[in-house]
């Protein structure tokens, strides 16, 4: 992965988390990796446990960056939420998966993208 790619990410990353605080989310976690699997963003909305993807784009040329979160990667996010709430005992949590897209400086949430 390029530096540039990784720098792009960090900065979708850094507005998601700063978007998602102004909703009154607590981030408690960003870019944990179990293994080969990654969460971008792990956080809670009152009592429910959020794990959210992030994606962004600075063009319309891909599609809608929401489109690029396949069903690979919503299983990947599963196995990868499954070893986070195994690893640090979450019990008794609601959980939902969501995502923010970034694009063209236009910011999107989706509650419960899959």
């Amino acid at each position: 992965m390029s530096d540039s790619h990784v720098k792009r990410g960090t900065r979708g990353e850094n507005i998601a988390a700063d978007f998602l605080r102004s909703l009154g989310y607590e981030i408690l976690h960003r870019n944990l990796r179990f293994s080969h699997y990654e969460i971008d963003i792990i956080c809670r909305d009152s009592d429910c446990l959020v794990f959210v993807e992030v994606k962004m784009s600075q063009s319309q040329g891909f599609g809608h960056p929401a489109t690029w979160i396949d069903e690979g990667k919503q299983e990947r996010l599963r196995q990868a939420a499954l070893l986070y709430i195994q690893e640090y005992d979450i019990v008794g949590m609601d959980l939902r998966f969501d995502a923010v897209t970034i694009r063209q400086n236009q910011v999107e949430h989706f509650k419960n993208a899959f």
